[in-house]
């Protein structure tokens, strides 16, 4: 271990995965370190005896629940945007031939105390119950625009300039209702609260057709894909492409010790008394507490059932966002539906999230509009975890620390972190203008 390395990245979570998998393919010689014996950090995917054990303090499941191994329960559950940045980031590092994805059956919304699917193009709105006559054509005209819109086609734009007209305009000339902007703004373009109403508009558009190609590109019923046997595959996958680029993994090490010189900058990682010298560190905020703060509580719960979500259409695989309006809160929430389907659990079972960042004393309690929609569950788990960000200057310590895992259900935001690290570390940006048919292969139907 007492070798000097461009790179050390502590933790084994997705986000250190992908960056250490891109640092080696980018010619840096990395080691990579983990305190725990297996994969995935806080974003690891648990069996249902580990599960168990981390919820109830044994590990003795009830025999009714099926055999342990077939369930792989993630800690941090989220879908891929099919045309999103992880999937471009998994076909722009060939991690594609280590993972199979399976398309998710349903989008939906929750909407004056009912579940509707999301409409994502002009036809659909049309069909939406979501929307009274009159309305439906306002949406279809505003959905025909958005599709229609070509950031290098001036034409396109109507005379509208999105980068200096918010988003409150643009839907205001299209005199769209608010409950319908509650389902664009939350649903579709994804965003978690409406601070985005005040925002240069064309960031909307974008994450409106975003989820229109995603949705087009596997002619489902939904723009999310999701790996089969859960998302601890994936920090595996980068695993191994860091590997076959001659990055070093140790699991299994405790009591990772940051080493900084006179300057204050870092100059090597200890554990068991032996010291890697390196010239930067990347890490979870777990390993470097005192350079991150907490923004907030992810508050999650995790169901067992027997049956899917009602008002579904069935759906073995779900997505159901609760907009902030609808609850009175000032953050949505979301409800996150996989099954046997996606080989997280046994045939029969379904492992339902309902996850919210966290506004009062008591979490629990918040997560009941959510948990309401799951009816009847054979087990019911709850789990409660810090936020943290960074708040050091990279440029003057050389450490690269990621940020904490948001309650949303979909992986955007994550990638976002992953690639704005990405170019502090190395001063570059990661090319995503792939082949998106390249991750075809790996799909099942």
């Amino acid at each position: 271990m007492d070798e000097e390395y461009d790179v050390i990245v502590l933790g084994t979570g997705l986000k250190e995965c992908i960056l250490s998998g891109l640092l080696s393919v980018d010619g840096l010689k990395v080691l990579h370190m983990d305190r725990n014996d297996y994969y995935g950090g806080d974003s690891t995917s648990l069996n249902l005896n580990q599960l168990w054990k981390r919820f109830r303090g044994e590990d003795k499941p009830p025999a009714h629940l099926g055999a342990s191994r077939d369930y792989n329960v993630d800690m941090v559950p989220k879908f891929m945007m099919a045309n999103g940045t992880l999937v471009r980031t998994l076909i722009h590092t060939d991690v594609t031939k280590y993972l199979s994805f399976k398309a998710v059956d349903g989008s939906y919304v929750f909407s004056k105390g009912k579940i509707h699917k999301v409409p994502a193009t002009d036809m659909e709105a049309l069909k939406s119950p979501l929307m009274g006559l009159f309305e439906k054509r306002r949406a279809r005209n505003f959905f025909i625009y958005v599709q229609d819109y070509n950031e290098a086609d001036p034409k396109t734009h109507q005379g509208l300039d999105l980068t200096t007209m918010t988003t409150r305009e643009l839907i205001a000339k299209h005199g769209l209702s608010d409950d319908t902007v509650d389902f664009i703004g939350h649903a579709l373009a994804l965003h978690r609260d409406d601070r985005y109403l005040n925002e240069p508009a064309i960031d909307t558009v974008k994450r409106m057709k975003l989820y229109a190609e995603s949705l087009a590109r596997f002619q489902g019923g939904s723009p999310y894909i999701y790996p089969l046997y859960g998302l601890g595959e994936l920090p595996q996958g980068f695993a191994r492409l860091s590997a076959v680029y001659g990055g070093t993994y140790m699991l299994n090490k405790p009591d990772c010790k940051v080493e900084f010189d006179m300057e204050g900058k870092v100059c090597g990682v200890t554990s068991e008394g032996e010291t890697a010298k390196c010239k930067k560190v990347v890490c979870d905020p777990s390993y470097l507490p005192n350079k991150v703060r907490k923004i907030g509580r992810v508050a999650r719960a995790i169901a067992i059932m027997s049956h899917p979500i009602a008002s579904t259409n069935d759906s073995h695989s779900v997505q159901i966002i609760l907009p902030q309006k609808q609850l009175g809160r000032k953050s949505d929430m979301y409800v996150f539906c996989c099954s046997y389907t996606h080989n997280v659990a046994p045939k029969g079972k379904f492992i339902a999230f309902v996850s919210t960042e966290a506004e009062t004393d008591n979490p629990q309690s918040e997560l009941k509009p959510g948990i309401d929609l799951l009816g009847q569950v054979d087990e019911l788990f709850f789990d409660i975890y810090d936020r943290y960000e960074p708040v050091n200057e990279p440029s003057l310590d050389n450490c690269f620390v990621s940020t904490s895992y948001d309650a949303t259900t979909h992986f955007e935001t994550t990638v976002t972190d992953v690639l704005n690290m990405y170019t502090l570390i190395t001063g570059k940006t990661v090319d995503l203008s792939v082949d998106l048919s390249a991750a075809s292969a790996a799909e099942e139907y």
